[in-house]
Order: structure tokens, then sequence, then C-alpha cells
């Protein structure tokens, strides 16, 4: 009995740790509460995100809000995983994952993720290569394979711009 409450209470704290990495401490406090401030940004899609800042002589209007982000959609990922049957056997099984990046395009270094597209892309496929079914299972897994890409993405685009990552899809067969 003791060992189940240890285990819910760690998983708890893993659930409040994916919570304040992927929300912040500001944005939490702020869904917990109630508190106003802690709405969700808007989000644009597709391949105008990146539009520059408005000329000087242009309306107020016509500029983009602070706290917009843009969204960029990745291609459909499929990989193969490894996971082990009922009787102990290694089998190979397909993951299907449909991402997309959420990305401040008004933080220096935003201008990289387009460029640096296939590295991202390449580099997510090299982490979910390596992960089993049972990595997969649970929230805890859905937030640690979030954690990861943004990790990568942050590293390989040398820049703070990317904020999110979206999971459409995670189909595994």
């Amino acid at each position: 009995m003791v060992a189940v409450l240890v285990l819910l209470l760690l998983c708890l704290g893993g659930a409040i740790g994916g919570l304040t990495l992927a929300l912040g401490t500001d944005k939490l406090r702020a869904a917990l509460t109630g508190a106003a401030g802690g709405g969700e940004p808007a989000v644009t899609e597709g391949k105008d995100q990146g539009a520059a800042a408005p000329e000087a002589g242009k309306d107020a209007e016509t500029a983009r809000p602070a706290n917009e982000m843009a969204v960029t959609p990745f291609r459909e990922i499929i990989v193969n995983i490894n996971a082990t049957t009922a009787t102990g056997r290694t089998t190979s099984r397909f993951m299907k994952l449909n991402i997309a990046l959420v990305f401040d395009d008004q933080v220096e270094g935003a201008e990289r993720i387009e460029e640096r597209r296939l590295f991202l892309r390449d580099s997510f496929q090299d982490y979910l290569r390596q992960l089993t079914e049972r990595d997969l299972q649970g929230t805890l897994g859905l937030i640690t394979i979030k954690q990861e890409l943004l990790r990568r993405a942050r590293v390989i685009t040398e820049s703070d711009a990317p904020h999110e990552i979206l999971i459409a899809d995670l189909i595994v067969q």
C-alpha cells in the first residue's frame, strides 16, 4: 500500500514538473488559480508566420501582437520502435507521429527554424527510433517525448524561439 502511494506521488510530481517545464511557472500558476494573464497565445499557421515587422509609417493595428506564436507543421514521421510481447520476445512495431513546432518568430534565431527544418526532422527521427513501446505509455511518456523534441529543436536552431511541440497524432501499430 505504501509503495502504491509513493508511486502515485512520484507520478504526480512528474506531471507537475512536466507542466511547469511546458508552460512556465507564471502560466501554470495562472492556470491553477484562474488568474488573468494565463491565456493561450494566438497561433498562426503556414509559411507566412515569418513576416517582417511593419514599416515605420504604418498603423499600429497592422502590427502583430507581441504574444502571437507561429506554428510550423512537419511531415508525418514513421519509425520502427521495439516492443516486448507477453512471452518476452522482442518485436518491432511502427510508430506514426504528426507534430508541429510552436515558436516565437520575433525571438533572435527564429529564422533558423525554416533553414534547419531537415536537420530538425532528422534529429527527431534519430530520437524516436531509440524509443520502446514502454517509453510511450501514459501521460508521462507523452510529456517526455515533447520535452526531448523541444530540447532538440532549441539545440539545432541555437535559439530559444521554439516554445512547444504539438502532437496531432501518435499511433503505434
